[in-house]
């Protein structure tokens, strides 16, 4: 994000691919604990990115899942939300208070073996499914300022019943599944409602949107949709006919979907 200038961003929504648990399979063999630590490594390297281009008072929202994996007969829990807030507050981020996304995709599972089915009613060897998944907010800093009825900001507002739809802690909003050229264990999309909701709550009108981890483009798309102005990268060379699909033809933006990123500048 080298091109990306220092307080330039004023929201990151984003959902990082590498805490999936299906792409563990590849990695987490004898040494889960020491993959999911060097995992973790790479990820911070993009939050103390997001650290720099971020605006005074800007927001970063990580959707992120915690995971299970049994290595050498051992059953281990991967807490990732919280190691992931250990590392923001680490860079001096402001925690606050975290959405949790009922997403009903997992099954309990009899001593990691499968789904919860037949003998797997006898108790006590199951554990509780993860049906929900984390979407952790922090803020940069102070709360931002703005000037005295700034119409931006008016002009941004939300309804009575979106506030306090959107500001509770729990949402139901089902999944979505992407399958891209073989990729769907790499691109487990979530819903246009997620950003849509993010972007809506933490930010104004014309404010630059960043998502490090692109996807399929569901951020893109839903800020360009809200007049927002955007960044996003995506490395997967794969994903960028699904991208230009999503925006449309903007040759601005296929220029730099070439380039692994994109950049909206269009909305003023």
């Amino acid at each position: 994000m080298s091109e990306v200038t220092d307080d330039s961003v004023h929201l990151t929504v984003t959902s990082p691919p590498y805490p999936k648990v299906s792409i563990w399979d590849e990695f987490f063999t004898e040494n889960s604990a020491s993959s999911y630590d060097d995992m973790h490594e790479y990820l911070n390297e993009t939050w103390g990115e997001i650290r720099r281009v971020l605006v005074p008072g800007g927001i970063a929202c990580i959707n992120i899942g915690d995971a299970t994996r049994t290595s050498n007969g051992v059953f281990h829990l991967y807490p990732n939300h919280s190691r992931i807030i250990e590392n923001f507050e680490r860079l001096g981020f402001v925690t606050l208070p975290y959405v949790l996304w009922k997403k009903p995709t997992n099954r309990p599972h009899y001593k990691g073996k499968g789904a919860f089915l037949g003998s797997g009613f006898l108790p006590p060897n199951a554990y509780v499914t993860l049906d929900m998944e984390y979407i952790l907010i922090f803020r940069k800093g102070p709360p931002r300022s703005f000037p005295p009825k700034d119409h931006r900001r008016y002009d941004s507002k939300f309804t009575k019943k979106e506030r306090d739809e959107w500001f509770s802690q729990v949402w139901k909003v089902p999944g979505a599944r992407q399958v891209v050229n073989g990729l769907e264990r790499r691109v487990a999309a979530f819903p246009e409602e997620i950003p849509r909701r993010l972007i809506r709550m933490f930010s104004i009108l014309g404010d630059v949107i960043l998502d490090p981890f692109l996807g399929s483009g569901t951020t893109l798309k839903v800020a360009m949709d809200l007049d927002r102005r955007f960044v996003g990268y995506e490395k997967l060379p794969q994903m960028a006919e699904i991208i230009k699909q999503r925006v449309g033809s903007n040759r601005r933006l296929v220029e730099f979907l070439e380039q692994g990123r994109v950049v909206n500048e269009l909305v003023g």
